[in-house]
């Protein structure tokens, strides 16, 4: 391959990344579930016709563990002379399928310039269905589907279609939102087919791999930057759905400009809060990266340098036929640990832990005409202080990336009055810098209906960094003196549902925040006089006023 001018490969390369928040943004558009178009629980992206990724839209970290597996497996089920212009294929499941769990659907459609495969147009979407399930393994988690064909040459294949709608629960949402990842994927393939008619092919693809190439470059300068050796973090997990407190490890070994990323955790467990392998990768590319430098390319070069292992069979690394339905709250642990051990190779590069859980809520009911709805929301919480400013409030961190839904939206779709949803005081860890504030979401439940929530941070709560202090955690309140159960639980109309979500630690020692920002903090309602005068021991008379009169 001739050497290209860089100039002509960065174009190219801005020209890729604008291709996958386009087919993004006509994604959330044309979706109709709030899940989607409101919640943007959705990704995009770009593969070249190997299977490597070229460009991923900035959406949800979580969904390269999705795009990362179905090119795979549709090479291993399809020969390459059968797949044809115009075929696009559908898969979700975790072992066979290329998906981390059974909600996201993945798309792949292939793109033919001419009669030359160039590339593959992915996305994925959390279909929020399969609802009201068992966890004790993946075969009470919904419809597993690997990769088949959904459309053979543009043609639909509507007996599938049919038999995956005849599984889901609200089948009118489900048809339009694969109609909306139909379209995003077809605008892509026209944009790619367009930037090939421009430049032409050759020197398309051949810049995909110059990018992939720049990547792997920037990321082994970055790792080659730390100094040589080994690295290890000890956190805990704890959820509703289970009773014990899990230790989880990690070692990071680095040698020269290479990185091996190792993890201790314990087997995998009969609840739907295991990984999958390409889960934990997904996860280890995204916490190394925002460490060692976020403006690395998202493409397949990035994980060149990178290895990772966790025992076959653990938590960590799950084997069939462990369910995998919550596997992004292991995940949010995970980035926690890879980060807790990078804070120590890189300090003042990396962030307190953020609220380290993905709290979720699931209402399923019957409307009056018979039809069944279902209602998935995760909520937001405390992100962790930066070594030179506060945490954001009331945010998804890591693994999530996700918006919190607007009351509106819900109170005019669902049998749901939100009565409160406000931030937190005195939830974040105090420091030099202040940890960003957790959420408070209170619902009325206007019509019978079941409710499950998923969460972590019960008990062990998201730590500070350089003598910053930990946050607070997680509550559930069901009513009736019913707190952070597991399980799905019965709601009558009238009753109230309380979830709290954590917030996230403090950066630097408390003695170094300024009197000022303390005043700031109780006059916005951060935290309370007796918390200031508790924790900074200084200033407490002004603060005490300034409560008294905000």
């Amino acid at each position: 391959m001739s050497k290209i001018d860089p100039i002509t490969v960065e174009v190219i390369g801005s020209a890729l990344t604008s291709i996958v928040e386009e087919m993004g943004e006509a994604l959330v558009r044309a979706s109709y579930s709030t899940n989607i178009k409101e919640r943007r629980d959705c990704s995009t992206a770009l593969f070249d016709r190997h299977g490597n990724t070229l460009c991923q839209a900035e959406h949800i970290p979580m969904h390269l563990g999705s795009f990362i597996g179905i090119i795979p497996h549709i090479n291993k089920r399809f020969a390459a002379d059968d797949i044809k212009p115009g075929d696009v294929f559908m898969g979700n499941d975790a072992y066979e399928g290329g998906a981390t769990h059974l909600p996201d659907i993945v798309l792949a459609e292939p793109i033919f310039h001419g009669e030359t495969m160039v590339g593959w147009a992915v996305n994925t979407a959390h279909h929020a269905d399969f609802a009201d399930r068992g966890h004790a393994h993946i075969y009470q988690e919904g419809l597993r589907i690997p990769p088949v064909r959904l459309y053979r040459q543009g043609q639909l294949q509507q007996d599938l279609q049919d038999m995956f709608l005849l599984n889901c629960q609200v089948p009118h949402e489900r048809l339009s939102d694969l109609r909306a990842q139909m379209s995003a994927n077809r605008l892509c393939v026209q944009r790619m087919q367009d930037l090939c008619t421009k430049y032409g092919a050759d020197l398309v693809l051949s810049a995909g791999d110059a990018l992939q190439d720049y990547a792997e470059r920037k990321m082994r300068a970055g790792i080659a930057a730390i100094p040589d050796g080994v690295y290890s973090f000890t956190d805990y997990f704890d959820s509703n759905q289970f009773s014990d407190v899990m230790e989880l490890k990690v070692d990071i070994t680095v040698k020269g400009d290479a990185m091996h990323i190792a993890f201790d955790a314990p087997p995998q467990v009969p609840v739907g809060l295991n990984v999958i392998y390409t889960a934990l990768l997904a996860t280890c590319y995204y916490a190394v990266k925002a460490v060692i430098d976020p403006t690395i390319l998202p493409n397949a070069g990035l994980s060149r340098p990178i290895s990772v292992e966790a025992p076959h069979g653990s938590l960590l690394n799950c084997k069939h036929p462990a369910a995998v339905d919550g596997r992004i709250a292991a995940c949010q642990r995970v980035a926690d640990l890879v980060q807790g051990a990078l804070a120590k190779a890189l300090p003042g590069r990396v962030t307190a832990a953020g609220n380290g859980a993905c709290t979720g809520a699931l209402f399923t009911g019957t409307r009056e005409d018979g039809s069944l709805w279902v209602y998935l929301e995760t909520i937001g919480g405390g992100g962790g202080a930066r070594p030179t400013a506060d945490g954001l409030s009331g945010v998804h961190v890591h693994m999530t990336n996700t918006s919190n839904l607007p009351v509106e939206a819900l109170e005019l779709e669902y049998p749901l009055t939100l009565l409160r949803y406000e931030l937190v005081n005195g939830s974040a860890g105090a420091g030099t810098w202040r940890g960003g504030m957790g959420l408070r979401r209170v619902y009325r439940i206007e019509a019978d209906c079941r409710f499950s929530v998923e969460g972590g941070r019960l008990s062990v709560y998201p730590w500070g960094l350089e003598g910053g202090l930990q946050a607070t955690g997680s509550h559930f309140d069901f009513g009736d003196g019913q707190q952070n159960l597991p399980g799905t639980v019965q709601l009558k109309a009238g009753q109230v549902v309380e979830l709290v979500t954590p917030g996230g630690g403090g950066y630097g020692s408390p003695s170094g925040r300024s009197v000022d920002s303390i005043r700031r903090d109780i006059k916005e309602e951060r935290i309370t006089a007796e918390f200031a005068e508790r924790i900074y021991g200084r200033g407490t008379e002004q603060e005490s006023h300034l409560a008294a009169t905000a």
